[in-house]
Parts: structure tokens; sequence; C-alpha cells
């Protein structure tokens, strides 16, 4: 039983971290994959994994730090969804797409990775940074396979800290840096 566990938990974090390596490094899903956590709490009739407590996990340029990673597994055994919330910091989430680039780095009171649509989604103090372009807001929602980014403010959730990372009154701040090979055209 307890072996059975323990390889149904090391398939579903194989599956979570090599589901988001799509959009990384060639290379990361060959990478070893490394869970850390606190507590571990896993039903497999139900499809589900729950970590938490100081959660660490990696897999090649692949890094998510949050203090509650929940992963979800759908009718075919697949990871639906994983996601990752803080607790006084936000969750964490940094993948490097390919050598050439920066690492794309997001941050969120919740961030939800949904691997049939290959989304995210950072909710709540809301910032991602495609270098060399920032958006911060209430919310920012990414997909990686587009690289397409779309972003909100909100002014109707009274919860929300207005913080150097939270866009101010409710609204969206971008910066977007031009191409230097466009700047040097002009």
């Amino acid at each position: 039983m307890i072996t059975r566990r323990l390889s149904t938990l090391a398939v579903i974090s194989a599956c979570s971290l090599m589901a988001a390596s799509a959009w990384a490094l060639p290379s990361d899903a060959r990478q070893p994959i490394h869970v850390s956590a606190d507590q571990l709490k896993l039903d497999d009739s139900a499809g589900t994994a729950i970590y938490t407590g100081n959660v660490d996990m990696t897999q090649g340029s692949m890094k998510l730090e949050a203090h509650r990673v929940d992963i979800k597994r759908g009718s075919n055994g697949e990871v639906s969804s994983v996601t990752a919330r803080g607790q006084g910091t936000r969750a964490y989430l940094e993948q490097k797409p390919n050598q050439q680039d920066a690492k794309v780095q997001g941050w969120g009171d919740t961030v939800i990775y949904h691997a049939a649509s290959r989304r995210v989604e950072l909710i709540g103090n809301a910032k991602l940074i495609q270098a060399p372009d920032t958006f911060n807001g209430a919310y920012v929602e990414y997909f990686l396979d587009k690289r397409q980014v779309n972003a909100r403010g909100s002014r109707s959730n009274a919860n929300q800290n207005q913080n150097q990372n939270q866009a101010k009154d409710g609204r969206v701040e971008m910066t977007l840096t031009p191409n230097s090979s466009a700047s040097n055209d002009q």
C-alpha cells in the first residue's frame, strides 16, 4: 500500500512538472524532479495530491515555490491542474523557455497552471516578467504556446493589498521595452 502510494505520488509529481516543461528548455523534461514540503496528503481515489508548508518543486530550469500546492488529475490519469498558493508571501513560478531567452517569472497570491489549455493564471497581487516586459495587476493570464498575456486590475476586491506589487487604483500596469533593433532604426 505504501509503495503504491509513493509510486503514485512520484507519477503525479512527474506529470505535473512535465506538463509545465513544454514551454521550457528541451532538456528540462529529461531532468529529475525534486519536490520537498513539510506535509503531503495524497488521495488516489480523488486524483489529488496536496503539498503544504514550504513547498519547493524543481525540474531543470522550472522552479515553483509556494505554501501549498494542489495537483489534480483528470479521469485519464493525467494532470489537469496545478494550483499554488502563498501564505504571507506570494507563490512563485519561473521557467526558461529556451537557451537564448531570459526566464519567465510569475508571482501571485494564487498561481494556477491549466494543463489542457497550457495557460497560467496569476491571481491576486499578480506580476509577470517576460523579459524585458513586466505586467502587474490583480489578475494576469499567460498563454504558454502563444506567449500571449491578458491582464486586468480590480477595484471591487476589498481584500487586495495595495502594495508595490499590486497595480495602483485597480488598474493594470505594464512596462514594455522596445526591441533594440527597432530603436537603432530611428
